[in-house]
């Protein structure tokens, strides 16, 4: 399934990108919706199941596919919603839904990959396609907050990629090359702990600029603020638990060798320093989607902690990530209404916002009122 997924996700993403009818893009997203669907539905019936060698339905890939499968429906709606009312002309409409169907379809399979290489090379594609959304209204503040995307995200691939050959260095003290996290799990014992540690650094510091962590986490700021909201909604939610995975299926590898502790202070370093700069950040911006930016910085700290306090903190992290996912990419999917009454993003700027829209309004307060109960 994840073949045909794949191929057909590629093959509707060409055609979008060449098609100018408008019926015919928005029919397209649909199909891939459906597809979308289909394989979800599929994971979920073949739990622990390989597939193509390099891909997996375990269940961290499966439920964190659910939560990006519910998450690019309204997306998608929302992104009809905003080309429909700003009267974008075909070329920009068909790069937009192009760029939005491989975006989804690399998140999806970096969740299923069983094999680091496999969720570098998606990681990759989610920077490209990325970027093509960020850059939508062709102004100067996109091509800047582009340009910082890209830069920052070419920086961690190299990391990444730094690290898989660290690691590759590592697992060849194993008798072994085959870097699928399932190998490296039954091979933890023997892995040369020096090497181990570099491909941390690195693996680490690289995936920090999808999941918005210390020190990368500059990358997504100007580009969750500049894209499109519907497009910042899935930067902001579903990007960003890529890079979750990334880090955390390479850090249960650690978490089974001797440098656990070590592993442990690395990460919860990053994460308190992450709160501290959110909580900084959030206190003197005065611009809706940044703060929000900002307290998705402050949220992955929070679950790194999990991560790094061990046990049930997973558990918690794995919510976490999760709940977070819905309640952000929501407040973004409202932020469309709210710049369409106000026409301004500043807090200054919004007030009586129940005067205007009071379903909007409520939807805006349940989601503040979700994300500082995630928090706590």
């Amino acid at each position: 399934m994840i073949g045909i997924y794949l191929i057909g996700t590629l093959v509707i993403a060409v055609t979008s990108f060449f098609n100018r009818n408008k019926t015919f893009g928005y029919s397209l997203v649909a199909l891939f919706l459906v597809m979308q669907w289909l394989l979800t539905v599929h994971a979920f019936i073949h739990n622990n199941v390989t597939e193509w060698v390099y891909f997996s339905y375990d269940s961290l890939g499966i439920v964190l596919l659910i939560t990006l499968s519910i998450v690019a429906v309204p997306a998608a709606l929302h992104s009809r919603i905003y080309i429909e009312n700003h009267h974008e002309n075909a070329q920009t409409r068909a790069i937009y839904l192009s760029a939005l169907v491989l975006l989804i379809a690399a998140i999806s399979a970096g969740y299923l990959s069983n094999h680091i290489a496999v969720t570098w090379i998606f990681t990759e594609i989610t920077t490209l396609s990325a970027s093509a959304l960020i850059y939508h209204h062709r102004n100067k503040l996109a091509l800047e907050g582009t340009w910082k995307y890209v830069f920052i995200c070419a920086i961690s691939i190299t990391f990444i990629f730094i690290g898989i050959l660290f690691l590759s260095l590592s697992l060849q003290h194993a008798g072994s090359d085959d870097l699928s996290f399932r190998n490296l799990l039954a091979k933890s014992d023997q892995l040369n702990p020096v090497w181990l540690r570099m491909a941390f650094l690195f693996i680490f510091t690289g995936f920090t600029a999808k999941l918005g962590l210390v020190p990368m986490f500059t990358a997504g700021i100007d580009a969750k603020d500049t894209a499109p909201a519907p497009a910042g909604a899935l930067l902001a939610s579903v990007l960003m638990n890529l890079g979750f995975v990334g880090i955390f299926r390479f850090y249960i590898v650690v978490a089974n060798t001797p440098l656990l502790h070590w592993a442990q202070l690395v990460v919860g370093s990053a994460a308190f320093l992450s709160l501290f700069v959110a909580t900084v950040y959030m206190m003197k911006v005065k611009n809706i989607k940044r703060m929000r930016a900002y307290s998705g910085i402050e949220h992955m700290g929070i679950v790194m902690l999990g991560v790094a306090a061990g046990g049930i903190g997973y558990y918690a992290a794995v919510l976490h990530v999760i709940l977070h996912a819905f309640v952000k990419s929501s407040l973004f999917f409202q932020f469309n209404q709210l710049y369409r009454v106000f026409q301004n993003k500043s807090i200054y700027h919004v007030g009586n916002y129940f005067k205007y829209n009071a379903t909007g309004a409520m939807v805006l307060l349940l989601g503040f009122i979700s994300s500082t109960d995630i928090k706590t």
